[in-house]
């Protein structure tokens, strides 16, 4: 009798213990996900490396879209556009000198006539020439007579050749290239100077979208490399909260569904959005520490954070509680 009431004590208690498992198990499904606040950061830096000239914002600052942020120093810049400037300013006077040399027909005009008068005094001293030459031949002059008008036509000669080639070049088709390639050489230029400009405003760095300061890295006078973050800005809709779920209570998580978010001294209408669900399970990382959880395999799970749940501050332990559609 007593190994028959000890068995059935040993089955009562079995009994029990099974049906405190089950309640307990029942009781988890209800029970909120853990995680955490965390947020997309963005790192915000020059596009060229340079001094840091001012810092226009501080760890904790809220700023608008547009706001400045920093100021990168322009020497080398202003140094360059200076010159590119003065190089337009060169080019454009080039092309002026070329374009008066065809505009100006009264110039072809001038030429023209020194050419005339160069082929008339060529004519007189031909005409000299051939008459010291047939008065040397009688012997009626000296021979130094000669040289000196043989002399005198070949200068005149020269003359004519110099006033002809002057005459050419200023008729000749080539100018029209010429103006061409220096109308050419100044959109170049320009267009160096409007790159000068682009790279002179991107300096000026403002801030891409509203957010808060997290943190700033460097200070004025302290030089930063290109794509070097100067400042940490953080969205309020970067702002997310990560939880584990366990692989029996993924069916109830999926993409685009909401979520309520509690945490210590929080209020109790803070919502977010699930915006991502893992592909694959992981272990339960160490932070969220609960016997029950530590020893299953998880899914993570991010859900955006949505109204003044996006005042919740980075790290915060939270409680997630998925909301079942038509249930409030």
């Amino acid at each position: 009798m007593r190994r028959v009431a000890a068995l059935a004590a040993i089955l009562l208690a079995l009994g029990g213990f099974l049906a405190w498992r089950m309640t307990r198990d029942t009781g988890a499904d209800s029970q909120p996900f853990l995680g955490y606040v965390e947020g997309e950061v963005l790192y915000i830096g020059p596009n060229e490396s340079e001094r840091l000239a001012s810092l226009s914002v501080a760890a904790g600052s809220v700023v608008k879209p547009g706001a400045p942020l920093f100021a990168m120093s322009t020497t080398l810049l202003d140094r360059s556009r200076s010159e590119a400037a003065a190089r337009i300013g060169q080019l454009e006077a080039q092309l002026a000198n070329l374009r008066a040399a065809t505009s100006r027909p009264e110039q072809v005009s001038v030429l023209q006539a020194g050419l005339e008068r160069a082929e008339a005094a060529l004519k007189l001293s031909q005409n000299d020439y051939d008459r010291q030459r047939r008065l040397f031949a009688t012997g009626n002059v000296a021979k130094a007579a000669l040289d000196r008008a043989e002399m005198a036509l070949k200068r005149d000669e020269a003359t004519v050749k110099e006033a002809r080639r002057q005459v050419n070049a200023a008729l000749i088709p080539g100018r029209s290239q010429e103006i061409s390639a220096a109308e050419a050489a100044i959109q170049q230029a320009r267009a160096q100077l409007e790159g000068i400009d682009i790279r002179i405003g991107r300096q000026k760095v403002a801030s891409p979208a509203a957010g808060v300061v997290q943190d700033v890295f460097f200070r004025p006078g302290e030089v930063v490399n290109a794509g070097q973050p100067v400042v940490a800005l953080l969205p309020p809709e970067n702002r997310k909260v990560r939880f584990y779920v366990q692989e029996p209570r993924l069916s109830g998580v999926r993409v685009g569904g909401r979520v309520k978010v509690g945490c210590d001294g929080c209020p109790d209408n803070l919502f977010g959005r699930i915006s991502f669900v893992s592909s694959r399970q992981e272990f339960t990382p160490p932070v969220i520490f609960s016997d029950v959880e530590r020893a299953k395999l998880v899914f993570k799970v991010e859900a955006r954070l949505e109204g003044r749940a996006r005042e919740l501050p980075l790290g915060m332990p939270v409680s997630v509680t998925p909301i079942v559609e038509g249930v409030k």
